[in-house]
């Protein structure tokens, strides 16, 4: 059994202390299991969590490598395009299971993530807009990482980038070769050698005969993939032991994931589409590398998120999503959050006006018996005699339910009920009467009660849940500064936007338009505009959407961050 915890400590994301694992070298080290197809239970530290282990197919009790610490790597996005809320829900959960080891379980989660910044849909994109493809992925890798703010994901202990690690990737593929497990082509190919590993391939599928990889003819097997592919015109390349080319997709991950890591992985996680071929061959590859049979002890897989009535996942090569800037127009991120919460993270989630009303429903509950408490609290609400016994009694056993759920890997719809059934049982204690009948109140469970759910949601990433009447106490000071900011970007735009007047000293007329020294001052207000956005604050012409309002338009008030 685990060692006693305090609940809910601090949380650690440690760079340094993933430094000390394995950050600069490839060369294995670690322990590494024997050979084989079958999962092995590792030893190490036994946090008392359980999770699901795409490897096997069930739940795993979760042992670490390390007392107290947990290396996890992420698939990060392929930079071409803007992110769909698809993406969102798969990030989202992640973070929100990183939170809660964190702060429910004590475990420093060292988390790496990899950019892919080349690809073929980086490479088509740039050809499209006439830019080189690092334009491309560095605008979009910028919009990525404001998206994942706006949505308040905590970000990796490390981001590292496709382009940056080239070399490594090279010496990655080099020692794959040597070991015997791929092979080169006349044309520049490097291919994996499926027939090399044998009946070792295939660990997240039954049957994958069926699967092929598009290349070239004188693969040795159809399921042989490419580890590095020859340039072709115009498009990015790096010198190789094969000639110029670039890597294949599958093997950064491995690259990446390696460097930080070394040879023994704990957790990795993505999307359900990628556990095959992506993850597959990934693990493929690392074990082919490191010469071992068991590289990622654990794989977890998130569900994907369809839009209702839809049975296809969202995707941009469908067109059927939702960028999460639009979302974010609509709804908030603690919005978004209680969606996430409210179904099981490896399931699939239906998205729709409904669900998210829900959601929204779900907040507005726990805000108003917050608000409730907190008056009760002050002397302010007058109640009939509450049974404070009954409450002390359900808030022990619900924080005992909501441990063990999130015990059970991390069942964050159990734990939800359970703190909303707390919220029920409040709101029953709390029946309002005209006038008190001197019976001796009961302020401090509603407060134990208030600080203990405020604590579960903030361990989830919702930011503690404000009153109508504590935004109205403080909407006074919190309005005249947005309001100070909006009217001096107004004047600065205005300025910025004063068209030229005829010359002064011929009394010629000129081409009447903004004063091109100016555009400069125009790009820093809509930046501005754009950076407040995910605080909440939205600034359109001559209106503002600041604190004041808020308190008319509450579906914005969780988002507001000032």
């Amino acid at each position: 059994t685990p060692p006693h915890r305090e609940p809910f400590p601090s949380l650690c994301l440690s760079l340094r202390a993933a430094q000390t694992l394995n950050t600069d070298t490839l060369t294995p080290v670690g322990s590494c299991s024997a050979p084989g197809k079958k999962w092995v239970r590792p030893s190490g530290f036994d946090t008392g969590l359980k999770a699901f282990n795409s490897l096997t197919k069930q739940k795993e009790p979760l042992i670490l490598a390390r007392e107290g610490i947990a290396t996890w790597y992420s698939c990060g996005p392929t930079v071409y395009d803007h992110a769909h809320l698809g993406h969102a829900c798969s990030y989202v959960r992640f973070d929100i299971l990183q939170r809660i080891l964190s702060r429910v379980f004590g475990i420093t989660v060292i988390h790496a993530m990899v950019i892919t910044d080349i690809d073929d849909k980086i490479i088509k994109r740039s050809w499209e807009e006439n830019v080189s493809a690092s334009v491309v992925a560095r605008l979009y890798e910028d919009e990525f990482k404001k998206d994942m703010l706006s949505l308040k994901v905590l970000p990796p202990s490390v981001y590292l980038r496709v382009t940056e690690n080239v070399q490594h990737i090279i010496a990655f593929i080099e020692r794959i070769i040597q070991n015997g497990h791929a092979y080169a082509t006349k044309e520049g190919d490097v291919y994996f050698d499926i027939q090399s590993i044998g009946d070792r391939y295939g660990k997240f599928v039954g049957a994958v005969d069926s699967h092929s990889e598009p290349g070239d003819s004188n693969k040795r097997d159809s399921r042989d993939f490419a580890l590095w592919k020859p340039s072709k015109p115009q498009e990015p390349w790096w010198e190789s032991p094969w000639g110029r080319g670039r890597p294949g997709w599958h093997i950064e991950c491995s690259t990446v994931a390696s460097s930080v890591f070394g040879s023994q992985l704990d957790i990795h996680s993505g999307g359900i589409d990628l556990a095959f071929p992506h993850h597959e061959n990934e693990v493929a590859q690392s074990e082919a590398y490191h010469q071992c049979g068991q590289w990622g002890n654990y794989f977890l897989h998130s569900g994907h998120l369809h839009l209702k009535g839809s049975t296809e996942k969202m995707s941009k090569s469908l067109k059927n999503y939702i960028t999460i800037k639009d979302f974010m127009q609509s709804y908030s991120a603690d919005e978004f959050r209680m969606f996430c919460l409210l179904s099981k993270y490896r399931s699939a989630i239906d998205y729709s006006e409904g669900s998210m009303s829900e959601a929204r429903a779900s907040l507005g509950t726990i805000s108003t018996f917050l608000h409730d408490a907190q008056a009760y609290m002050k002397g302010q609400l007058q109640c009939l005699p509450v049974q404070d016994a009954n409450l002390w009694e359900r808030l022990a056993e619900t924080k005992c339910f909501i441990q063990a759920a999130l015990a059970d890997d991390f069942d964050t719809p159990r734990a939800m009920n359970a703190l909303m059934n707390l919220v029920y049982h409040g709101n029953c204690q709390l029946q309002p009467v005209t006038k008190s009948d001197g019976t001796p109140r009961s302020p401090a469970v509603f407060g134990a009660m208030s600080s203990y759910i405020t604590d579960v949601l903030d361990i989830f990433g919702i930011s503690k849940l404000q009153s109508t009447a504590d935004v109205a106490s403080s909407s006074g000071s919190l309005e005249a500064i947005v309001d100070q900011l909006t009217r001096f970007r107004s004047d600065v735009r205005a300025f910025a936007l004063a068209r030229q007047q005829d010359d002064p000293s011929t009394g010629a007329p000129v081409k009447r338009g903004p004063y091109p020294d100016r555009m400069p001052l125009l790009k820093a207000c809509d930046a501005l505009r754009n950076d407040l956005a995910p605080m909440g604050v939205l600034i359109k012409v001559r209106s503002v959407f600041s604190s004041g309002n808020l308190l008319k338009h509450q579906k914005r008030l969780l988002g507001l961050a000032i």
